[in-house]
């Protein structure tokens, strides 16, 4: 084993020895130093050394600091065993660690294993560290020179601590005096590798003066200018950046008076005006360029300009907002009728808490626009806020004043922006709060929410309170899954299941079309797009329960439009007809279902499933093959939905002798269900009887009719139990020209709520067991019928079931 020469101590050195790099960074023998540490390599580095290499480590620097996952090439070759000290981890996954500088060491091969760099080095040492620069004149004249610099250099350097200037001696131990300063001056890490590299003590300590030199000459002028500039602002009485407390200003800005009349203008609380004035007086006792100075005039900025009293007068009619919106959305009548009997009680009473609305829906139904429209119908300002990423709940809260461009949060931030204490207040894509160490932005929010809290809402970077209770909240999701259950506790939710087809044509027609029309500078009454068009558009060349693939479809006809019209050579098209689509769209990316002319249907059971972009079909396969009894489910299917595949099997085998099948029949047979597109996720309870009358149907050979669509949760005895997402499912099969739904009897009162479209066009056929699941969806086959122990009950979805 090598020794590491130090004129302290010597200290026993491994061949070999883990690698840290160092980003921006050059270490030096006798330095003490913490530092984070995130990269899983230095990580796995630092927990070697400390269980196999009694806590020695290498630090060598890298040569590009950008290069995150650095090799052999990528760093120096000469860096700074270090002992390491003390190490902790903290809450982000960093570790901070404290280490000290032992000595140099030359690295002689690097190598890189799965989890950490190793290096095989050999110790480096000046001719100070063996003895043979004693009595050497050059290197005392050179030592004396560095301290003297040294010290004028940390009395102008506010980042260097000065104390260590006393602590440092030219006395005695040279090598130890030059690395001390060579690891607190503050240079580029190229000169401070140069430094580290270095191998003659004489040469180091030259080096070392010419780089104090020439930082204290920058020092010097920087110095110079800053007061030149200070001098001018503060005229007469200038002070120091760092003199807080002087007296008034003779030249008091202009800035000033302007702020002591906003504050005596505005309408202010007296809590808040006693909190103005106060900042006031501070102000002005402080030198306009202190930066506390900029720190209190934008508060007081915040505070005076803020919409402590405004308010917009609410237009209270009820026929003119059922007339806005109207005009401005088609549909969404549960929406529109919530809104309007809010405005009917404000009629009423004048005054009422704002109501916490959550519209939640798949994306592209509106719920942004909706919002927007609510404003409108109400008189009211609008003011919305994205939440989609939002990690840090300063966001919502505000940062206090001590933190550095602190500012309030999103919430005074949209208040201000409106310009009224009772706006509305659009929380858009609440499900997409984040959350980390950084703390739950969804708590933060509890308080805006809350009704019996938001009267006293407090930001932190304002101090005071401000009364959030006239302001109409909205709050926007494509699932209520991923909102916090306190959060959702508070607000009103109101589904927005998707479009059907008429509703879509109509918001082509009356919208969409005209407001691309006009977007791309075509005459509304020049271009026509014809009614067949439009349902061939919506029909094949989109897919979706929102309507932003169709706007985005007509943008591209309106593009092409527009480039007829600029080119004087091309032929105008005063309408577009089903047969120019191709031309202007490309061939249509789906084709309309068809289910009643499918072939075979064995082992195929349709589904309906809910996702958060609306509802859709879910077809579900079953193969039987000969084999020994095993069960493979493929598709990306969750851990709740594997559990439904094998109580579909368990409630088959406890069958097998009312389906006509042996009793031991799963022992000679393998049996493989699939899920179609299994590259999406797919996961939850409600293709239970989807998958069991799939496996059933392969298992009897009775084909399945192509025109049923089923959903419910089955048991292991073979009961069917409710679903959520009724509505959405119930609008995907009409829309995917399904015409009869099997549907759990738990969720009979859900048909209440479906569109007249829908009632009118899709049977739904209401069970509880699975024995009326089969009666419903398998076709009479050649295969022993099953033994029926119950009869579905077809119902009319206009009228509830007993």
């Amino acid at each position: 084993m090598a020794e590491l020469i130090r004129v302290d101590q010597p200290v026993g050195l491994p061949e070999r020895l883990p690698v840290v790099a160092l980003r921006d960074l050059v270490f030096f023998p006798y330095v003490v130093l913490p530092i984070l540490v995130g990269r899983q390599r230095s990580l796995a580095a630092l927990e070697e050394a400390r269980q196999q290499f009694d806590d020695l480590v290498l630090l060598v620097a890298q040569k590009d600091p950008s290069v995150d996952d650095p090799d052999a090439s990528d760093l120096f070759r000469v860096g700074t065993v270090a002992r390491v000290v003390q190490m902790s981890k903290l809450p982000d996954g960093t570790s901070r660690v404290v280490l000290e500088g032992l000595g140099r060491a030359r690295v002689e091969r690097l190598t890189a294993t799965s989890e950490a760099l190793r290096a095989t080095v050999m110790p480096l040492a000046r001719e100070v560290e063996t003895g043979e620069h004693e009595n050497d004149p050059e290197v005392e004249r050179l030592a004396g020179s560095v301290r003297h610099l040294y010290r004028e250099y940390a009395r102008i350097h506010e980042r260097v601590p000065d104390e260590l200037s006393e602590t440092l001696t030219s006395e005695g131990d040279r090598v130890r005096f030059a690395h001390l300063v060579a690891g607190h001056v503050i240079v580029p890490s190229l000169e401070k590798q140069e430094l580290l590299e270095s191998q003659e003590l004489a040469g180091t300590l030259e080096l070392l003066r010419e780089l104090l030199s020439r930082e204290l000459e920058m020092l010097r002028i920087e110095h110079k200018l800053d007061r030149r500039l200070q001098m001018r602002l503060g005229g007469d009485d200038f002070m120091d950046l760092s003199d807080r407390a002087a007296p008034p200003n003779k030249d008091e800005p202009e800035e000033w008076g302007e702020l002591e009349e906003q504050i005596r203008k505005s309408e202010l609380p007296s809590t808040v005006r006693d909190r103005a004035e106060k900042e006031l007086t501070r102000l002005r006792k402080l030198n306009p360029v202190a930066p506390e100075a900029a720190v209190i005039r934008n508060h007081l900025d915040w505070l005076v300009t803020l919409p402590w009293s405004s308010r917009s007068v609410d237009n209270l009619d009820v026929s003119h907002a059922a007339d806005v919106l109207e005009a401005e959305h088609f549909g969404l009548g549960e929406v529109k009728d919530r809104i309007l009997d809010h405005v009917a009680v404000l009629s009423l009473v004048r005054e009422m808490r704002g109501p916490i609305l959550c519209l939640v829906g798949p994306p592209g139904v509106g719920k942004t626009s909706l919002g927007r429209s609510i404003a409108n119908a109400l008189g009211r300002e609008f003011v919305r806020v994205s939440l989609g990423g939002i990690r840090d709940e300063a966001e919502i809260r505000g940062h206090r004043r001590t933190y550095v461009g602190a500012l309030p949060g999103r919430v005074v931030q949209g208040i201000r922006r409106g310009g009224t204490r009772n706006p509305v207040f659009l929380l858009d894509e609440v499900d997409k709060l984040a959350r980390d160490f950084h703390g739950d932005p969804g708590a933060a929010l509890l308080e805006v929410l809350d009704p019996e809290q938001n009267r006293t809402f407090t930001d932190h970077y304002l101090e005071v309170e401000f009364d959030l209770s006239d302001v109409l909240f909205i709050a926007t999701a494509n699932t209520l899954q991923d909102i916090p259950e306190p959060l959702r506790d508070r607000m009103e939710i109101i589904r927005l299941p998707g479009y059907l087809l008429t509703e879509k044509r109509q918001i082509a027609t009356r919208y969409l079309w005209p407001r691309q029309l006009e977007g791309h500078g075509l005459d509304p009454s020049g271009v026509v797009l014809a009614p067949e068009a439009v349902s061939e558009i919506i029909e094949r060349y989109t897919r979706e329960a929102g309507v932003r693939e169709l706007e985005r479809r007509f943008s591209r006809i309106a593009r092409k439009l527009a480039r007829a019209h600029a080119d004087d050579d091309a032929p105008t098209r005063p309408a577009v007809r089903r047969e120019d689509l191709r031309e202007l769209l490309g061939p249509p990316p789906y084709h309309p279902p068809d289910r009643d002319r499918d072939g075979d249907r064995v082992g195929i059971a349709n589904g309906l499933a809910w996702t958060a972009t609306g509802g859709e079909i879910l077809d579900v396969e079953v193969a039987v093959v000969p084999g020994a009894g095993h069960l493979r489910l493929t598709g990306t299917l969750g851990d709740v939905m594997k559990e439904s595949a094998q109580a579909a099997v368990t409630y088959a085998r406890s069958r097998s002798i009312m389906l006509g099948l042996d009793v031991d029949f799963h022992e000679r047979i393998d049996m493989h269900i699939h899920l179609p597109e299994g590259a999406t996720p797919k996961d939850g309870p409600s293709a239970g009887i989807t998958i069991a009358a799939a496996l059933i149907s392969a298992l009897t050979e009775r084909p399945t009719r192509s025109d049923v669509a089923l959903t419910g949760e089955i048991t292991l005895r073979g009961r069917v139990l409710g679903v959520g997402g009724v509505k959405e499912k119930a609008v995907a099969a009409l829309r995917n020209g399904v015409r009869t739904v099997v549907l759990p009897a738990a969720n009979v009162s859900d048909l209440e709520l479906l569109p007249t479209e829908v009632t009118d066009n899709v049977r739904f056929e209401v069970v509880r067991t699975m024995d009326e699941v089969l009666d419903a969806v398998l076709t009479p086959g050649t295969a022993p019928p099953v033994q029926q122990l119950g009869t579905a009950n077809s119902v009319d979805a206009s009228v509830p079931h007993p």
